[in-house]
């Protein structure tokens, strides 16, 4: 049987589990074949294996801690070395804490801003040239309606996302008329390995917000077709949305003490 014609290639970082997991698996039952990335190479290959099978797309697997230094350059270079184009990024790849920010370590932070903020920024830094060069391609950055909020007790992640966030959409309109899309995907807290490891260390906390958890592939579905239609910002979750429009309506000391009330409650 002939494959049908592939719709282009997508590297998913963070692709071992929850988000990144579930979105490699849209876009491989969109018969988009993959590059997956992430430190376990072991859950990478089972992955592979099943997508290959299921779907008869070309999976490559490439384990890489893309926090450390000279990772991500080394990343780019091993795929162009084996002339595989990148046409849509997926940035999913990050970390949390939640915690009182004097009880985090100053290389817990550190970790964080690597990962999140410094590393996303070189791979879109690394494969934005070839899509310029080839006139097409699409970055999804998966955000988290952290990303419009102040959130006292996720402080410095919170802060990353609102980078990012930032970056996607100054980014999307500086290239827009060059054939790139930029989309941030900002889901609330979704069912997810973060979030049970959330729920080991702050099970206060997953229980105020247990009633708004989203489901994975929800999430992804909504990702794969705001990436795909060129969507610039897309928030999962009706409830999720009315949080995010409240939130801007309201004066901004009065979002800082509300978050910062539900922070406490769950301490």
């Amino acid at each position: 049987m002939t494959r049908a014609k592939n719709p282009g290639r997508v590297l998913v970082s963070g692709a071992s589990g929850g988000i990144g997991e579930a979105l490699a698996r849209r876009f491989a039952r969109a018969r988009h074949d993959l590059v997956l990335v992430a430190r376990s190479e072991e859950k990478l290959k089972a992955l592979a294996k099943e997508l290959k099978e299921k779907y008869q797309v070309e999976v490559v697997v490439i384990s890489s801690d893309l926090a450390m230094p000279g990772e991500v350059p080394k990343l780019a270079r091993t795929l162009k070395r084996r002339k595989l184009d990148i046409d849509i990024l997926v940035n999913n790849a990050g970390i949390n804490h939640t915690s009182p920010f004097e009880k985090l370590d100053p290389k817990q932070n550190r970790d964080l801003i690597a990962l999140n903020i410094t590393t996303t920024t070189d791979m879109i830094s690394y494969f934005l040239p070839g899509m310029l060069e080839r006139g097409h391609g699409r970055v999804l950055n998966v955000c988290s309606t952290s990303s419009f909020l102040p959130v006292p007790f996720m402080a410095t992640y919170a802060a990353s996302k609102a980078y990012l966030l930032s970056l996607t959409e100054s980014l999307s309109e500086e290239l827009k008329t060059k054939g790139i899309t930029f989309t941030a995907l900002c889901p609330g807290v979704t069912a997810t390995p973060m979030m049970e490891s959330m729920s080991a260390s702050n099970p206060r906390f997953v229980k105020i917000i247990g009633t708004t958890v989203l489901d994975v592939k929800d999430v992804a579905e909504a990702g794969y077709d705001a990436c795909m239609s060129g969507q610039v910002i897309r928030i999962p979750g009706k409830f999720n949305l009315v949080e995010v429009a409240s939130s801007r309506a309201m004066p901004k000391w009065l979002t800082r003490r509300l978050f910062g009330f539900m922070g406490r409650l769950s301490q």
